[in-house]
């Protein structure tokens, strides 16, 4: 077989059974491309997590029609627990063929538990190293080095200079490469045994990304220094002395030709930051100009002219992995900022405007061939936003006297984050937020998006309130109460942004206070009154975050013991509108970027007005929630009109933050 998926595949082809039933303990099934293969043979997938969940999706969007002798697609259960489905209810098992996947029979040969810890969009790339050399019967040891190897291209045992370890690290926290705990400690374990890296902070810099580039940061103004005293015409040499956070070597070479390749990516996309220096003019003539502060202006361009043709270059292809998108989102979002912090020339206004079309297409095209299956992906690291709350509660179930509070900013877009984090850091430096990326809901409205939050769960699971977010203080308990909370243990509360703070402190101050769900609704209230395009949506954002609101929301919450994640429900786009749709009381939902109906006929009585507009239709909505989407960065509002708005499928829309503060 060409590939490992092809032996899982090969079990569905199409109309053999109409409900399969499978064991997958190593969720194989929720891989990216098996599930767009299911979903080609004409398959749905339906996880078996949670038995009334499951039981209320199974019989209203599958049992029910058939019942009625209507014909449907064929579905699939999956049980991700273990391989045993006999504590599966006895009408399916009656009904239902079973099948068993694992990753034992696709890799024989190697380690089980390393081989569980991998990604397993990893799997590829096993899987052909596995067929091309091989190997015998490895063990533990043996089968770390050989995905080390094979997977992530590290050989640890070749790790003997400098420069062979920082382009290690930099190429793999540039791609924002995820590699398991286990791998790392076996990475960290021989080159200690080198004894070539004593001094290194290897337990900081190698697994985390923000560390890393810390540390990259406060050794480049030392860097800088030996630029200018080797540019300098003076005898003399100027040594400023320096603090460092992390130990380690001080002096690093960033003009290695292996380092220098990622040190003007690192600067150009902002994981980097440039700094002043004195002899600025000597430096300014050198590579390393892209690292140090010259002139604003002529600082900002020099960012566009590398970043625009970067980001052309790098779109993901159209069967791109999730992570691809989510690591370009951010490359577009730190162009946005850029781009709107001032004015534009002609010209790069339309480099821009070309690129984002180019975008738009590019995203459309993946979002139709792999969105549906993001719902079912494991939630670890979280997907999608309604994955949040089982995330957070590995964590939880990890340490029993942890207590976590989620700060849900409504709207929040990913490059608004970017604006809002240097405010805040300009106010309150200690503060570390490492930066993980999710998807939204389509359509990308709050009574969607932010009610799949707090519930935990796909918007088909609360039909009855999708119109509203009255319901997410009880889903919000539901949910924790699933994990063994007490009902006093969980809060939440709403209308944060620019008051409450006492009042946040006494809810989270009552005894035995174990979650809270917060949600500052700012942004939000920004967007929607905002008449200055994109430019003044990142300017008020600027403003608000300079008050220091959200950094004492953070540091109240940290004072009380709590651990600190951020999230955003949806994000925005500047559109254009194309008029508004006379349709009365036939929309449930009035958005401009959406409007939702009760039924697909009335939906389509509109859409002959707007024959451009996306009649969108997923499994994990209501039935009697029917969603009309405006084209591309159009909106439902008066026509040639600007607006700040949300509720469509672009990238802005769909890709926002998930942040842990430390």
């Amino acid at each position: 077989m060409s590939s490992w998926r092809d032996q899982i595949l090969s079990e569905f082809s199409p109309k053999i059974a109409r409900l399969t039933l499978v064991a997958d303990p190593d969720c194989l099934l929720l891989e990216e491309a098996i599930l767009e293969g299911i979903r080609e043979r004409g398959y749905e997938l339906i996880s078996f997590d949670d038995h009334a969940a499951f039981r209320y999706a199974y019989e209203s969007t599958f049992r029910s029609r058939w019942d009625r002798g209507e014909q449907t697609d064929l579905v699939v259960v999956l049980r991700a627990q273990g391989e045993d489905l006999s504590t599966l209810p006895f009408d399916l098992l009656q009904a239902g063929r079973t099948i068993t996947f694992s990753l034992v029979s696709i890799f024989p040969n190697l380690c089980y538990p390393v081989l569980a810890a991998l990604d397993r969009g990893d799997l590829d790339t096993l899987y052909e190293a596995h067929e091309k050399f091989t190997p015998g019967s490895l063990g533990e040891n043996a089968t770390k080095e050989f995905v080390l190897r094979h997977v992530f291209e590290i050989a640890p045992e070749l790790i003997k200079q400098v420069s062979d370890l920082l382009h290690i690290l930099m190429r793999r926290h540039y791609r924002g490469e995820r590699i398991p705990g286990t791998l790392d400690d076996r990475l960290i374990l021989v080159l200690r045994q080198t004894g070539f890296f004593d001094e290194w902070p290897l337990e900081s810099i190698v697994s985390n990304r923000e560390a890393f580039f810390e540390f990259l940061q406060e050794r480049w103004p030392i860097f800088l220094n030996q630029i200018a005293n080797t540019c300098s015409s003076s005898m003399e040499e100027r040594h400023a002395i320096h603090l460092l956070k992390y130990s380690g070597p001080t002096d690093l070479p960033f003009d290695h030709h292996d380092i220098k390749v990622y040190i003007d990516n690192l600067f150009v996309e902002g994981f980097l930051h440039a700094v002043s220096h004195e002899q600025v003019a000597d430096i300014a003539k050198t590579w390393a100009v892209i690292g140090v502060k010259v002139d604003p202006a002529e600082d900002r361009s020099r960012r566009l002219s590398r970043l625009i043709p970067d980001t052309a270059s790098s779109i993901p292809a159209e069967d791109a992995r999730y992570g691809d998108w989510c690591h370009f989102a951010r490359k577009w979002a730190e162009l946005s900022v850029i781009a709107h912090n001032g004015q534009l020339e002609m010209n790069t206004q339309q480099k821009i405007g070309d690129l984002q079309a180019r975008i738009d297409n590019s995203f459309n095209a993946w979002i139709a061939r792999r969105y549906a299956g993001l719902v079912n992906l494991p939630p670890v690291p979280p997907v999608m936003v309604h994955h949040i709350p089982r995330f957070l509660s590995r964590s939880v179930a990890e340490d029993r006297n942890l207590k976590i509070a989620l700060l849900v900013i409504d709207g929040l877009a990913l490059d608004q984050w970017i604006v809002m984090r240097d405010a805040v850091l300009s106010r309150k430096p200690d503060l570390h937020f490492r930066e993980n990326f999710v998807f939204a809901w389509i359509p990308s409205i709050t009574s969607v998006s932010r009610q799949a939050i707090f519930a935990g769960k796909p918007p088909i699971y609360f039909p009855h309130s999708i119109l509203s977010t009255e319901k997410e203080p009880a889903l919000w308990a539901q949910f924790w109460m699933g994990q063994g909370f007490m009902r006093n243990q969980v809060v939440y509360e709403k209308g944060l942004g620019d008051g409450k703070l006492d009042q946040i402190v006494e809810i989270i101050s009552q005894p035995g206070v174990r979650v809270a769900g917060l949600v500052v609704d700012k942004i939000d209230k920004i967007l929607h009154g905002m008449e200055l395009g994109m430019a003044g949506m990142h300017n008020q954002v600027r403003q608000w975050a300079l008050l220091d609101y959200l950094g004492n929301l953070l540091d109240v919450l940290q004072e009380h013991g709590f651990r600190v994640w951020i999230a955003s429900d949806h994000g925005n786009v500047e559109a254009e509108g194309l008029g508004k749709p006379s349709e009365g009381v036939m929309a449930d939902a009035q958005g401009q970027r959406v409007r939702v109906y009760p039924n697909d006929a009335l939906r389509r009585s509109t859409k002959l007005n707007f024959p451009a507009a996306i009649e969108w239709v997923s499994t994990s909505l209501p039935e009697t929630f029917v969603p009309l989407i405006a084209p591309q960065r159009f909106a439902f509002c008066q026509e040639g009109a600007r607006t700040v708005c949300h509720g469509g499928a672009t990238i802005e829309e769909l890709i926002v933050p998930f942040v842990a503060i430390e």
